[in-house]
C-alpha cells in the first residue's frame, strides 16, 4: 500500500504525521494521522486508535487532544482515522450534520446509497490496520482503543465486537445507547435500514445484552455536557455492564462540558490507563 505524505513534523521527539491512501473499504481515498514515539526507532510499540466524534476529522484530536507528551512518554503510537468516506461522489447530507461525511458511525452500511462507502468498520478494523503494520514500528499484539462521542460509541461496539484484539478501551463522552439516542437512531435507520435488529451489532448496551464482553471499560462524561441527555446517557452503559458484571469506571466530570477543553484535560490520564494494560 503506497501512503501519500501530507505532513511530517518532529514533535516530543517523536514524529507526528498526516497520510493519505486508496481505500478498498470506503471506495475513496481516506486520510489519518499517526504519532510515533521517539522509542519506536528501537523498538516495535503498542498503538492506541482514537476515534473521533461526529462532524471531525483525524485533525480536531490531532490539533486540540493534547496526546503527544504523553505518547512520548509511554512510548504508544497514536492513530487517528477519519470520521467517515469523503469526496465529492461519496453521498452526503449537507445539512445534516449528524448524517452522511463527517458521521460514518464506525458501521458498515447496508443501503443505498451508503453501502458502497460507508464501511468504517471494515476500514478500522481490518484495511487501516493492515496499513499501519506494514508502514510503522508497532507491536499490533498490543493494541487498545478510544474515542470521543460518536468516536467513543465506536470505541465501545468496536471492542466488544473484537475483545480478543484489544487490551484494553476507554471513552470520553460516549454516545452508549445509539439505537435510542437522538444523536444517532436516524443515521442508523438510514445506514441499516428499518429492522432495529439489524442496529443491534453497532450499539454497546444491546450488545452487552446480547452477550458481547470485554475485561474493563473507562469511560469519562462531563456533568455540563448540552447532549448528556438526549444522546449521550452513561447511564445506561453503567445499568448495562452492572447486569453482565463488567468492570466500568464511569466517572462524573463535574462541570466539564462536550468539547476538546474536557478530551484534553483527561487525555493523559487515559493513556497512562492505557500504558498500564499495554505495556503490562
Amino acid at each position: 500500500m503506497t501512503l501519500e505524505i501530507i505532513s511530517n513534523a518532529k514533535c516530543f521527539g517523536g514524529m507526528q504525521g498526516v497520510f493519505k491512501h486508496s481505500s478498498s473499504s470506503t471506495q475513496c481515498d481516506m486520510t489519518f494521522a499517526v504519532f510515533v514515539p521517539p522509542q519506536a526507532a528501537t523498538k516495535a510499540c503498542p498503538v492506541l486508535w482514537y476515534l473521533s466524534g461526529l462532524t471531525c476529522s483525524h485533525a480536531n484530536v490531532m490539533d486540540k487532544g493534547e496526546y503527544r507528551r504523553a505518547a512520548a512518554h509511554y512510548g504508544i503510537i497514536i492513530v487517528c482515522p477519519d470520521t467517515s468516506p469523503r469526496g465529492d461522489g461519496v453521498p452526503d447530507e449537507a445539512e445534516n450534520w449528524q448524517m452522511g461525511q463527517g458521521a460514518g458511525f464506525y458501521l458498515n452500511a447496508t443501503q443505498a446509497p451508503w453501502s458502497t462507502h460507508y464501511n468504517m468498520e471494515s476500514y478500522i478494523v481490518s484495511e487501516l490496520p493492515e496499513i499501519i503494520a506494514q508502514n510503522f514500528n508497532v507491536d499490533m499484539t498490543r493494541q487498545a482503543i478510544t474515542g470521543h462521542s460518536m468516536g467513543g460509541h465506536g470505541a465501545l461496539t468496536l471492542a466488544l465486537k473484537n475483545s480478543n484484539r484489544y487490551k484494553s478501551c476507554s471513552a470520553f463522552a460516549p454516545i452508549v445507547q445509539p439505537s435510542h439516542a437522538e444523536w444517532s437512531s436516524n443515521a442508523f435507520r438510514q445506514y441499516l435500514g428499518d429492522d432495529m435488529a439489524a442496529w443491534r451489532q453497532y450499539d454497546a448496551c444491546a450488545l452487552i445484552e446480547d452477550g458481547a464482553r470485554f475485561p474493563e471499560f473507562l469511560v469519562d462524561q462531563g456533568t455540563s455536557d448540552g447532549f448528556l441527555d438526549s444522546g449521550l446517557r452513561p447511564w445506561f452503559l453503567e445499568q448495562a455492564c452492572k447486569a453482565a458484571d463488567i468492570p466500568l469506571l464511569l466517572r462524573m466530570q463535574e462541570g466539564y462540558d462536550h468539547s476538546y477543553n474536557f478530551i484534553s484535560t483527561f487525555m493523559e490520564e487515559h493513556l497512562s490507563w492505557h500504558a498500564e494494560r499495554l505495556n503490562g
